[in-house]
């Protein structure tokens, strides 16, 4: 069993903490709501653990072959943070354009964990640490328990955003809103850039 519970600290641990998918989950959650959300939360948790399960069935062999492959994957996901930031930026803050905005969808919240390099440190290291000799069996165990954690981490995140949304009933608030979520994006990047 402490196999199982040193697995979900790890997952608790790289799931709930800031990163690009749970503040575009906050920012989801601050301006569609919970329900509309929860298709980016499922997307992400379903584009992660597909990228784990790959991972730990040998697609990091594929990294290490190809390390430029690594450096492109990079550089893909610093490109769609700021093209995310600069999108949230540049919003107006319109309260009554909420139809023509809609929630991140399920493929979006699914391509942002593939493009996130976050994301690959992650399933290269939790494969590493608890799945390095490839069996399936703790391969797919170490799934379902990510799995679980990541869609209540991200969740979490998107619900949290939930409280902020009543504060946002005037343009100038959903604007200083987006602006600072845009901050929060770019910043990613730029981490991802110096790591």
């Amino acid at each position: 069993m402490s196999l199982i519970l040193s697995m979900a600290a790890f997952a608790l641990a790289s799931s709930i903490s800031p990163g690009p998918v749970n503040i575009v989950a906050l920012s989801s959650g601050a301006r569609h709501g919970l329900r509309a959300s929860l298709r980016h939360v499922t997307g992400a948790t379903l584009g992660f653990t597909l990228l784990l399960v790959l991972i730990g069935l040998g697609l990091h062999e594929v990294l290490v072959y190809w390390p430029w492959l690594t450096q492109a994957i990079k550089w893909a996901g610093v490109l769609f943070l700021l093209y995310m930031a600069w999108k949230l930026a540049s919003d107006d803050g319109r309260l009554g354009n909420d139809e023509a905005i809609k929630a991140p969808s399920l493929w979006y919240g699914a391509a942002m964990q593939w493009l996130n390099p976050k994301a690959w440190l992650a399933c290269v290291a939790g494969m590493g640490a608890f799945a390095a000799s490839g069996e399936a069996v703790l391969v797919w165990q170490f799934a379902w328990v990510y799995f679980v954690i990541c869609y209540l981490s991200i969740a979490c995140w998107a619900f949290a955003g939930t409280f902020v949304r009543h504060y946002l009933n005037n343009a100038a608030g959903v604007r200083l809103f987006n602006r600072l979520m845009a901050v929060l994006l770019a910043g990613c990047a730029l981490y991802l850039l110096l790591a």
